[in-house]
This record gives C-alpha cells, sequence and structure tokens, in this order.
C-alpha cells in the first residue's frame, strides 16, 4: 500500500482533456512517436505501450495520460507522471506533443494541472529531465515551477539537465 493517494487519471483545463490511453489511441500514438524518433514504432507495440501505462496507473498511482484538444476531440500527445529518471516517491514528469500544436501553450497547461495533480498525492517533490538542447522543454518546466538542479551527461554524450519543483 502506497503511502501516496492515487493521481486521478482523467484531468481537464480550460482546452485539454489528458486521460489514460486506450487501444483506440495506438496509431496516433505511433504517429507522435514516429514524429520523434523517425521510423516510429507498431500498432501492436503501442497498444502494449498503452496496456502496460493502464497496469503502471493501477501499481504506482500515477502514469502518462493522453492528452486531446476539448473542442476538436484530437489526439494531441501526451503529459504525466512516470518512475523514469524518478522514483515512486518523487517521479519525473514527462510530455511530448506533436509538433503541429507546438507554441499554443498546450505542454505548458497540461504540464500545470500535471504538477497540481502530482501535489494532491501528498508528494513533496517532483523531477524532469530535458536535453541540454531543448529550449522549449525548459521554458514550460520554468514556467510551471521546476528549477535547474544539475547537468549530466546522456548515453550519447551530451547535456541531461535535471530540474526539480518542490511541491505543492
Amino acid at each position: 500500500m502506497s503511502a501516496y493517494e492515487p493521481m486521478p487519471f482523467h484531468l481537464e483545463t480550460e482546452r485539454l482533456v489528458l486521460e489514460l490511453g486506450t487501444e483506440a489511441d495506438a496509431e496516433e500514438l505511433c504517429a507522435l512517436v514516429g514524429e520523434r524518433d523517425g521510423d516510429g514504432t507498431t500498432v501492436e507495440r503501442a497498444r502494449a505501450y498503452i496496456a502496460e501505462a493502464r497496469v503502471e496507473a493501477a501499481k504506482n498511482g500515477f502514469t502518462l495520460l493522453h492528452i486531446r484538444r476539448r473542442e476538436e476531440g484530437d489526439f494531441i500527445g501526451y503529459c504525466g507522471l512516470l518512475i523514469g529518471r524518478g522514483s515512486l516517491e518523487e517521479p519525473e514528469i514527462g510530455y511530448e506533443l506533436f509538433k503541429r500544436v507546438h507554441g499554443n501553450g498546450y505542454a505548458t497547461e497540461a504540464a500545470r494541472v500535471v504538477v497540481e495533480a502530482a501535489a494532491a498525492t501528498g508528494r513533496e517533490r517532483l523531477w524532469a529531465t530535458v536535453g541540454g538542447w531543448n529550449a522549449p522543454s525548459f521554458r514550460v518546466l520554468e514556467k510551471v515551477g521546476f528549477e535547474r538542479d544539475r547537468v549530466t551527461l546522456d548515453e550519447q554524450g551530451r547535456d541531461r539537465v535535471w530540474m526539480t519543483r518542490t511541491l505543492p
């Protein structure tokens, strides 16, 4: 039994709905991963990832949530908490959105509601790790209260910036 309350798996903002992914999201998730990695992933792998996220949600009380715009109803990315380079007590926030929606404040809006939901679980701190080249992600994280903690090198020898946010 965790000492923390589970994070809600349905969050809403003025323009967005964040919720657990479903198998119906698999093709769009493939396209998002493909936009980042070039070749992407298979629909079968995306379905497995979505199923794994549901198991993680039940086990840890948090996961990455799929983001849809309220008005359009379209899948635009994901945002949520994961263990990643963090821990169950101090998870990492993660997000990724399609390039076509960058620059509209959606990542900040989603991150803000996830930070609020994380605070409501009773946690005291969150982490984020960002590639040193990723200025847009730094802006999002700074807007929602993250501060730089340290810099390490990733597997390719590039800067990985560790950021932290004290809750609430």
